[in-house]
């Protein structure tokens, strides 16, 4: 019997990846089956075709001892006989390897049959989780541990395959094999066989769930490790620059080597308690081996029973327990199975913080629109509100800027826009956003993000090419839109200096590519897209000063005609907005254009007062 797969068995989160840290209670393993089951059940034809091809090549399977019992009873003649080629049976012997190409040909046919089935419900749950990860709020991507989390879905994924494997391959077929040996051993001989072979599987079976069942607690530990080891791998090689910033390699490889030190003293105890199953489990078969043959040879020698029979007692008793040899590891990794899909399930039944209305329809927009933020109260946790009663206007084709000291919740505007998170007044009746008169609560997120372009202050691309990264603004694009819009964000030339070119593959995060050339990147992409409300969230912040002006003329004329939200520190690249918002501790202090908040004196002045004096 194979030992303990480390890849598969219990799915830890080690502490929630969610939007709580308080694990789910576990729903029963039927209940992870029933939720399972629908799945499957859209191959419900191919599911009825693969159980007919599993009872036929079972029948095929206990029809060959009978047809080997038939084998060598003709086989009983004198020696040396002249008839003997003509005794022998050839129909028998035809039969024989018939009923053993049917054995194979038929669970052939139901694995081909079914592959359809585990593969589509693979995929549809699969997909289903994908894009439910994709639907559930910045909050719980913010809270998430991408390596354990990923370690999961992958184990989820293989669980529904390996459940299905060994229940409707595994576990079914020896149900069918073991009531049809015991019903022609007690119709063909007495039901001395038959309770012979049925205490050994009592018996077997009883001993196999009590010690799996106590072997649980161990996997469990063992996986929780796995993961707890995979996540604290993923998070440093994430974090690669850091480590090697402070220079803390042996730092990271002492951490992850406690992990290892801790999941191989795991492993340890499973295997010992794995070994423990199975010795008991032999033992179990080779006492039941011994008094079924005592038995049949004392019937042979008493004249009762034939050779023949001898030899099909025997053949049977081999292949009921050849399979039954590997019930502890079935049992186990069906629980396991069963946990992981559980787990899986519950990702699946993580509520959405942020979903549609009942009925949502698409916002609708006839050109530049006008946004709206009606008395907006915010926060990330309720003991801190960051924003406090938010009320101001975005004019139809306008620039409005936001300025303030970092903290003062800037960017948390671009993500209520965003409709990442919903206001925290919203329960009672207020704290609205409106695009055009219509409530982003209201209409559907997919139609809301769809109008909104931003640059944000923090730039992540996709690790593969510059071209794939620009394009990811309108995918269906094409090249020649993806030239313009490098152009107009200045890196085309650039671009097409490198070795490859357009080919050239950012890394991960982009991490190949300077700050500066992220964030240009990132202006391309939403000069692409070209959509009617844009948001600047520091979009120039790492580029230098002589760029700096270039890009800055480039995205006043990108947002001529739109309606455009600008975040910045720097008050030199907000002089033109239509109206400055300045933001201390959530709340607008000031409001108004560059030149009467200059002359005001206020909280701006004196912003602008410190920056010119920086600069000089």
């Amino acid at each position: 019997m194979r030992p303990d797969t480390p890849t598969r068995g219990r799915v830890a989160l080690p502490s929630a990846p969610g939007e709580s840290a308080t694990a789910p209670a576990r729903r029963s393993d039927w209940a992870t089956l029933r939720r399972l089951l629908p799945y499957l059940w859209q191959y419900k034809w191919r599911v009825i075709a693969a159980l007919a091809f599993m009872v036929a090549a079972k029948l095929a399977n206990v029809g060959v001892p009978v047809l080997l019992k038939q084998l060598v009873d003709a086989m009983n003649i004198p020696p040396g006989s002249a008839q003997a080629l003509l005794v022998v049976p050839l129909g028998l012997l035809l039969a024989y390897g018939g009923l053993r190409l049917c054995t194979s040909l038929f669970t052939e046919l139901r694995e081909l049959v079914f592959a359809k089935a585990t593969e589509g419900a693979t995929r549809h749950i699969a997909l289903q989780v994908f894009g439910h990860l994709h639907s559930l709020s910045l909050r719980f991507h913010l809270e998430r541990q991408t390596g354990g989390m990923t370690r999961d879905i992958e184990r989820g994924t293989r669980g529904v395959q390996s459940l299905i494997s060994y229940s409707l391959y595994s576990i079914v077929p020896t149900l069918i094999e073991v009531t049809l040996v015991l019903t022609l051993l007690g119709t063909q001989f007495d039901m001395g066989y038959v309770w012979i072979t049925l205490a050994a599987l009592v018996l077997y079976v009883g001993f196999t769930v009590v010690v799996t069942e106590w072997r649980t607690q161990f996997r469990r530990r063992m996986n929780e490790l796995e993961s707890a080891g995979q996540t604290r791998a993923i998070d440093s090689l994430l974090n690669y620059e850091t480590v090697k910033y402070f220079n803390n390699e042996h730092y990271e490889a002492t951490r992850y080597d406690e992990a290892l030190q801790k999941l191989r003293r795991a492993r340890l105890v499973s295997q010992r308690t794995l070994s423990l199953l199975n010795a008991g489990q032999q033992l179990v078969i080779a006492v039941a081996l011994v008094f079924m043959l005592w038995r049949a040879t004392n019937g042979v020698v008493a004249g009762k029973l034939t050779l023949g029979d001898l030899v099909m007692i025997n053949a049977f008793m081999i292949q009921l327990y050849i399979p039954l040899g590997f019930l502890g590891v079935l049992y186990r990794e069906i629980k396991q199975s069963l946990t992981d899909l559980e787990k899986m399930f519950s990702l699946l039944e993580k509520e959405r913080e942020v979903a549609d209305a009942p009925g949502a329809k698409p916002l609708v927009l006839d050109g530049p629109p006008t946004v709206r933020f009606e008395n907006v109260h915010f926060s990330y946790e309720p003991a801190r509100e960051i924003l406090h009663g938010l009320s101001f206007d975005i004019p139809a084709g306008k620039t409005v800027a936001v300025v303030g000291p970092s903290g003062s919740g800037k960017s948390t505007l671009a993500r209520l826009l965003y409709r990442f998170y919903d206001t925290s007044n919203r329960a009672n009746g207020e704290g609205r956003i409106t695009i055009n008169g219509q409530d982003i609560a209201e209409v559907t997120q997919s139609s809301v993000r769809e109008a909104i372009g931003i640059v944000p202050q923090d730039t992540v691309l996709f690790n593969d090419t510059i071209e794939y990264n620009i394009l990811y603004g309108r995918p269906e694009a094409g090249h020649e839109a993806a030239v313009a819009a490098a152009e107009a964000a200045h890196i085309r030339g650039f671009i097409e200096r490198l070795p490859q070119g357009w080919r050239t593959m950012v890394g991960e995060r982009g991490l190949k590519l300077s700050g500066g050339e992220k964030q240009r990147v990132a202006i391309a992409r939403t000069l692409l897209k070209n959509p009617p409300i844009m948001i600047f969230d520091e979009a120039t912040s790492a580029l230098d000063s002589a760029n700096e002006r270039a890009i800055q003329a480039e995205l006043r004329q990108a947002a001529r005609h739109k309606t455009a939200l600008v975040i910045a520190h720097r008050l030199s690249t907000v002089v033109d907005a239509h109206e400055i918002l300045v933001l201390e501790n959530g709340r607008i202090v000031e409001r108004g254009r560059h030149a009467d908040l200059v002359a005001r004196g206020g909280a701006y002045a004196r912003m602008w007062a410190l920056q010119q004096a920086g600069n000089d």
